[in-house]
């Protein structure tokens, strides 16, 4: 049934890569934190920069969970499903690393994701992951489901918003900054891009 995988390449690169969704789960530290589990999509969102290494461009929205509990502790799973043809479950669990706009190495990492326009969707960082375990499970249980394109709406709405906007809208968020736990969240107003 499982199968634990020294790195990702060939065969489970292959189905990590034509999945049009995953899922992000982090928690904190302590033990009555707020768990917190989040599904990525967006086409080009996401890339496999090495055997080990992955990472997705984290977009704007209504709070920082993942990225307050990676700063406070760096724990992170990803998960994929196979929705369509054989069944399958990919797991990555390992340490993550939100890398904010003005940090040197974001001009760089940004250049692994060509196929969006990240301007659209109100970066904020990229999220880096280092996977220590790599596992695949059967799936049996998930569910046949189409992928019908990605939605627009996160696009039009962010499209529209320029760095200080965009820091004035993250501002007005209760949890943005700080996390439900109180954790540093989002460093604001934003850092300006170093891309």
């Amino acid at each position: 049934m499982g199968k634990t995988y020294e790195r990702i390449d060939g065969r489970l690169r292959s189905f990590i890569e034509a999945q049009p969704l995953f899922f992000t789960a982090t928690a904190p530290l302590s033990g009555d934190g707020t768990v917190n589990l989040s599904p990525k999509g967006l086409r080009g969102s996401f890339a496999i920069l090495d055997e080990l290494t992955l990472a997705y461009l984290d977009f704007a929205g209504s709070n920082a969970e993942t990225i307050a509990h990676l700063r406070e502790n760096g724990r992170i799973t990803l998960m994929w499903c196979a929705f369509q043809g054989p069944p399958n479950i990919v797991r990555v669990h390992g340490r993550g690393e939100p890398v904010f706009r003005d940090d040197p190495r974001f001009a760089d990492l940004l250049s692994h994701f060509p196929d969006i326009d990240p301007t659209r969707h109100g970066l904020r960082a990229i999220v880096v992951v280092t996977a220590d375990t790599v596992r695949d499970s059967c799936g049996y249980a998930v569910p046949y489901m189409s992928y019908d394109g990605d939605r627009e709406l996160h696009g039009k709405r962010f499209a529209r918003e320029d760095d200080d906007s965009l820091s004035a809208y993250f501002a007005k968020k209760e949890h943005i900054a700080t996390s439900l736990d109180g954790l540093p969240g989002l460093p604001l107003p934003l850092p300006p891009s170093t891309a």
